[in-house]
């Protein structure tokens, strides 16, 4: 049986950490962290994901604000509230939740949000400036994964690493942060050919392609380090990642769960970025 790599607990401890690095920011310069959603329509899983946020930065002891707009609010409008978030003080960082209405251009919505309060990390600057590792900000979703192996002490340097996967949010962010690390990176896609054959390559084996138990046992190497980035729910209702875990769980030494693995250290490390934020901008 592999060594579950439990994200709900070390997404917690992050909390607590920046929960006291912001009482500490507070007491000594008096910044207070602010961070802003803004969220345009009424996507289910984008409230869920918003009302999430709002309650992690309570705990940690953010100011926060939430801008909640209707699907028709025109492109005019969201770009208006951005240039008000990019001058306001208190707020640190902010980002629009994803997706947007398809009348909004996603691109001009992202390049509109000033690079140092980009806390998704997704501004042009910023992934444009990982090629160099020096961005204001990582993606989260990656940073998270960066942090689920350093806190269980896994080796990255001159391990092979598979990424099954190659969006801009996780794919494409996380090989960047790996070559950082000296590990060996391949990606792999839709016209890969032969997908087993390198995935059984992988020391280190990142699933993130949004296709349900796609990944199974034969195609694991023996001691390979798994990270599910997938969340799918079947028809069922039941939630299952990118692996087929219980396959995976036959020769993977180490392993995400789906949920309670990457998934929580998304906003821990959004709630970072912001804190960070608040350091660079209130020197």
């Amino acid at each position: 049986m592999p060594a579950i790599i439990d994200g709900k607990k070390i997404s917690q401890d992050v909390r607590d950490e920046i929960r006291e690095k912001t009482l500490r920011l507070k007491g000594e310069r008096g910044i207070v962290p602010g961070l802003a959603v803004i969220l345009v329509g009424d996507d289910p899983a984008s409230q869920i994901y918003v009302r999430g946020k709002k309650n992690a930065c309570r705990e940690v002891g953010f100011l926060s604000k939430e801008f909640r707009l209707p699907s028709d609010t025109s492109e005019t409008k969201l770009l208006d509230i951005i240039d008000g978030l990019n001058r306001d003080h208190e707020i640190h960082g902010f980002l629009v939740q994803l997706p947007v209405p398809e009348h909004i251009r996603t691109d001009a919505i992202i390049e509109a949000i000033d690079p140092r309060k980009d806390v998704d990390g997704f501004h042009p600057y910023n992934v444009g400036k990982l090629f160099s590792g020096n961005p204001y900000h990582r993606a989260c979703t990656p940073a998270g994964i960066m942090e689920l192996l350093d806190r269980y002490e896994i080796e990255i340097k001159g391990k092979e690493a598979v990424i099954v996967g190659r969006s801009n949010i996780v794919g494409k962010p996380l090989i960047m942060m790996l070559l950082e690390r000296h590990a060996t990176v391949t990606v792999c896609h839709t016209r890969t050919k032969d997908l087993p054959k390198v995935t059984r390559r992988a020391e280190i084996l990142v699933a993130a392609a949004g296709k349900p138990e796609m990944i199974r046992g034969d195609m694991i190497r023996d001691g390979a380090v798994v990270i599910d980035v997938g969340i799918n729910r079947l028809d069922t209702g039941k939630l299952v990642g990118d692996v087929a875990f219980a396959d995976a769980c036959e020769r993977a030494s180490y392993i995400t769960p789906v949920p309670g693995g990457v998934g929580p250290m998304t906003i821990a490390m959004l709630l970072r970025n912001t804190l960070d934020a608040a350091s660079i901008q209130d020197k």
